[in-house]
């Protein structure tokens, strides 16, 4: 019987799910594994699943075993040692070449000669000069990665306006896009300042209940509807997506906020029109990745 679970790895802190042979791993347990970028140090954060011998394997990685004290002792030197080092070489190389780019953290792989440099850059940069010193210097594969500004929220931040871990250091495993359309269906601020996140996008976590919302939302009838109710007939002006609720402007000019229950029928639709999907001064839908 194999087991499958979910570990933390990496500068980036990726999760993905690794498979072992033995079952005496808990959360919080150190591991050794053997990802797709070679072998690595990482964090069980839950155990998923229990598998059998014959279920195809083939796109997940393996656990080699659980670290000993020589295993996180090695991880503590080069976290502590080389890792700050290494950083600190790159930058001058970096400086000494000239290069516009600007270096935000580097990872040097547990068990291989790899070392992964993370920069960012507004385009492309010829680093191959840059590489050449790196590889002379320490004899070892140099892999330069351009990031954008939410992996490097990623590297360097620790904590969102909510007082907790961001969540793409703590769990995510994707970055899906956002949109501003999200915020307006939770009737959410829409001062980007206030919906933003360390990254300077759009929060993550806005994508949590969207698809809610839109369920909810669909079985509201749109504003500009024509509808029937107990008080009388009435246009639709506003709604409240979680409590249910509709506000009707009666053809008396009254104001009522009824539940969507309460009403009787639906006279007309509203005139077709595309709804905006932010009050921000731009014709097209925000996709911030």
């Amino acid at each position: 019987m194999r087991h499958i679970l979910t570990i933390r790895y990496g500068v980036l802190k990726n999760t993905s799910d690794f498979f072992a042979t033995f079952n005496s791993l808990k959360k919080g347990d150190p591991v050794i594994i053997r990802s797709n970028r070679g072998v690595e140090f990482g964090e069980v954060i839950t155990k998923v699943k229990e598998i059998g011998d014959t279920d195809p394997i083939e796109n997940l990685g393996e656990i080699l075993r659980k670290a000993t004290p020589d295993d996180k002792e090695k991880q503590k030197k080069i976290l502590d040692e080389m890792i700050p080092v290494e950083f600190k070489f790159c930058q001058k190389k970096i400086k000494e070449h000239k290069l516009l780019m600007k270096l935000a953290s580097a990872e040097h792989l547990f068990g291989t000669k790899k070392i992964i440099f993370y920069f960012l850059a507004n385009g492309r940069v010829d680093f191959r000069e840059l590489v050449k010193d790196l590889a002379k210097e320490y004899q070892a594969r140099i892999e330069m990665k351009q990031i954008g500004v939410r992996d490097e929220a990623r590297l360097l931040a620790d904590y969102e306006h909510c007082g907790r871990e961001l969540c793409c250091r703590s769990f995510l495993k994707n970055l899906e896009p956002v949109t501003m359309k999200m915020a307006k269906n939770q009737k959410a601020t829409l001062d980007p300042s206030k919906i933003s996140g360390r990254c300077g996008r759009l929060m993550c976590c806005l994508r949590y209940e969207d698809k809610v919302y839109e369920d909810l939302k669909h079985a509201l009838p749109k504003k500009g509807s024509i509808v029937k109710t107990a008080k009388g007939v009435g246009e639709v002006i506003n709604y409240d997506v979680l409590q249910q609720q509709v506000t009707v402007e009666l053809e008396s000019g009254n104001k009522i906020n009824i539940s969507v229950n309460e009403i009787i029928d639906k006279v007309r639709e509203p005139l077709r029109q595309k709804e905006s999907a932010c009050d921000l001064p731009c014709e097209k839908e925000c996709n911030l990745e």
